[in-house]
């Protein structure tokens, strides 16, 4: 009976589905169902949930730290497009030419920072902009009798620190994105664009910019997602979730001191929640803008 079930052409998709099926209900769906009922409840470890409605998301509305901390991880997130998108595309660019020499040397060196664990580049960083006069940058900035700085206790110098962190350990994957959608161009478009007389420049911005949208949009989309999700580097890059004037807080800093630190469930809840739907809206928003949702005519 059950050999007959599990070999029916019915049956057999369903089986074969199912793993992901239940990894997405239980790890995926179930998680976020129970947040969104937390979001409307005060709840705390130890203590039965209280259902509070709305309140959890109007105190969010005028809460100075949370605003700060939505701030922030905007910036952070306008500057890792900014940098993590061109960049990384340039590179692909010069390493996939046929005049590059040791290019796979290069692909080993570029990726090889997002292998080190984020609690030691954190590490690294702090002591790279830290305020003794040992460190690197205070011991470069010395030389031209300049400093000692206090890096860490300054918003810009915090935000380029960050940027700095995201830019070391994310360029070689998002080069690496790049270099797989350079190599499904085919080289025929170039043969013909040398041919009519096309510079390299010219080239590349009528062949492999728009052949690229593909990996583009989706290296854009989980930067998005990563930008605003940033948390682990802002917690190492400052020795804890306390950064001086909240300089360094971000939306997951902020729900970690809400949930962890104060035991405040259902409030972290919410701050969840709108992370959730402040990211799906931008990734909505520039697939929309980027023409992802159009049907191709045929």
């Amino acid at each position: 009976m059950f050999k007959k079930i599990f070999y029916s052409q019915k049956v057999a998709p369903y089986v074969f589905v199912s793993p992901f099926i239940i990894v997405f209900i239980i790890f995926w769906f179930y998680p976020l169902s129970n947040s969104v009922i937390m979001s409307f409840q005060e709840r705390m470890l130890g203590q039965a949930p209280k259902w509070v409605g709305f309140a959890n998301f109007k105190k969010l509305l005028t809460d100075k730290v949370f605003m700060q901390a939505v701030l922030n991880s905007v910036k952070y997130m306008l500057g890792t497009l900014i940098l993590l998108i061109p960049f990384p595309m340039l590179f692909a660019v010069l390493i996939n030419s046929k005049i590059m020499i040791g290019r796979e040397f290069f692909k080993s060196a570029f990726f090889l920072p997002a292998l080190t664990s984020v609690a030691v580049a954190g590490t690294i960083f702090r002591l790279i902009f830290g305020e003794m006069e040992g460190s690197l940058l205070n011991s470069v900035f010395s030389i031209f009798g300049m400093g000692p700085y206090k890096y860490l206790k300054d918003a810009t110098w915090s935000y380029i620190a960050l940027l700095a962190l995201a830019c070391w350990r994310w360029t070689g994957v998002n080069m690496l994105y790049f270099l797989s959608g350079l190599k499904s161009i085919d080289n025929e478009y170039y043969e013909a664009a040398s041919i009519d007389g096309a510079s390299p420049f010219q080239q590349f911005i009528t062949i492999t910019m728009p052949l690229l949208k593909p990996t583009t949009i989706y290296v854009l989309t989980i930067s998005i997602y990563a930008g605003l999700a940033m948390f682990t580097e802002s917690l190492m890059m400052f020795n804890g979730n306390n950064s001086p004037k909240n300089i360094g807080l971000t939306i997951v800093g902020y729900l970690y001191r809400q949930g962890i630190e104060k035991n405040k469930l259902g409030y972290a809840a919410a701050v969840g929640i709108v992370l959730l739907g402040v990211a799906m809206i931008i990734n909505l928003v520039q697939l929309t803008f980027t023409g992802m949702f159009k049907k191709e005519e045929d």
